[in-house]
């Protein structure tokens, strides 16, 4: 029917006296037929012409030629009366916008192309997607009600929105010093004073390296198939073997300053094995595993009351972990270095990671280093001329009386 009068012929079914009108369904290309109830061929030669009417004019109500007004009422009578108002309402809203945009004479115009066009009309009127997503879960359930009644021969594909991914806003946040300390201070009364001396060398690596969990657990002195610190090349590095990693070659990376100083603070002949060696509740056993490690930290967090997420549902508390002092490292760096040092720093894979979750997040500590910067250029003494200075100056303009700000000392320039 695309291309014009459709296809329709007269035939007599095998072993059948009776006439039968075939045609070729235009929405899927399959061959349909309907019986025409007599043996005669002139009377089968009528209801040929008859059908041939009906089908062009959009009477027959045939899979694909429904007639989309003919669909509505039979919506609207058969399934939208059980439904309560308010239910009606949403689904009426939205096939009045499938007939207000997409304008459908039949129901075989609702195609994948055409619903398509529908959604990107939706789009651009303002619609959200989650609105969008609505839309055409009533509407595939329209059409597929007319499908079982035949007046639609099969439910177009419609490709529902994909919604855009929310960026997980992190379930923690940066403990500050203070709280540090104070998670530092509980660790002989949950491990014993035997043990604290090395869990709090751990705590404190953790703190000044940035690094994860399972890196600093399998940081060495002296592996070079392992993640191990490099004293060769001057200032000390972190050394990642081919081995780990995905382009199978060595990798040197540069380690915060303040961790090359603690991790110095080791002396010489002390500086092999792991970096880290947190020691277990009994002597000569095996190095803890990394559930174990988490474990004894949640206790050590929970003791120390350092809740660094609520969950807004549950009320249920989080304590400071060591990836929350991970998070403390890159704030800290963050302010100091710019990104793609930074991104070096935290070892990410990419420079959007390190944008994504320490560049710019902390608004609040941004604001006071640029404030700092403006108050130490205000109390130069005013004989000392600096580009800020001059540029505040410059910008005062002249006062309404024709002095330059009242002579600078009413205006509010530095000075």
């Amino acid at each position: 029917m695309r291309n014009g009068e459709p296809k329709i012929w007269l035939a007599q079914a095998n072993n059948s006296p009776f006439w039968v009108i075939r045609y070729i369904d235009p929405e899927t290309g399959r061959t349909l037929q309907k019986s025409t109830g007599t043996t005669k061929k002139k009377e089968a030669e009528r209801k040929l012409g008859e059908f041939r009417a009906d089908l062009l004019n959009g009477r027959y109500a045939g899979p694909a030629n429904a007639t989309w007004p003919t669909f509505r009422e039979k919506y609207d009578a058969d399934i939208l009366s059980g439904f309560a108002p308010a239910t009606v309402k949403k689904i009426d809203t939205v096939l009045d916008a499938v007939e207000r945009i997409l304008k459908p004479k039949r129901m075989g115009d609702l195609t994948a192309s055409r619903i398509s066009t529908f959604v990107a009309k939706l789009r651009e009127g303002g619609r959200r997607e989650t609105t969008i997503a609505s839309y055409l879960a009533h509407l595939h359930a329209a059409l597929s009600w007319a499908v079982s009644v035949k007046l639609l021969s099969a439910v177009p594909k419609i490709k529902k929105p994909k919604r855009a991914k929310l960026l997980k806003k992190p379930k923690g946040r940066a403990p500050t010093e203070e709280e540090f300390k104070k998670i530092l201070a509980v660790i002989p009364e949950v491990i014993g004073s035997k043990r604290a001396a090395s869990w709090r060398h751990f705590y404190e690596g953790l703190w000044w390296s940035g690094l994860r969990l399972g890196e600093a657990l399998e940081l060495w002195w002296d592996r070079d198939d392992r993640l191990c610190i490099d004293l060769t090349q001057g200032r000390p590095l972190l050394r990642i073997p081919a081995e780990l990693e995905k382009g199978h070659q060595d990798r040197l990376l540069p380690i915060a300053p303040e961790f090359a100083e603690f991790l110095l603070r080791t002396p010489e002949e002390q500086r092999t094995g792991r970096v880290f060696k947190p020691e277990p509740e009994k002597t000569g056993k095996k190095p803890l595993t990394i559930i174990w490690v988490i474990k004894i930290m949640a206790l050590i967090g929970e003791k120390s009351g350092v809740v660094v997420h609520v969950d807004p549902k549950t009320g249920k508390k989080k304590y400071a972990s060591a990836h929350d002092f991970r998070r403390a490292f890159g704030d800290r760096w963050a302010l100091r270095v710019m990104p793609p040092v930074l991104m070096q720093l935290m070892r990410h894979e990419s420079i959007e990671t390190t944008m994504r979750f320490y560049v710019g997040r902390s608004v609040q500590a941004t604001a006071d280093v640029v404030w700092e910067a403006y108050e130490r250029a205000k109390e130069q003494p005013r004989k000392e001329s600096s580009p800020l200075r001059d540029t505040l100056r410059d910008t005062q303009g002249v006062s309404g009386n024709g002095r330059k700000g009242a002579d600078d000392a009413n205006s509010g320039v530095p000075g």
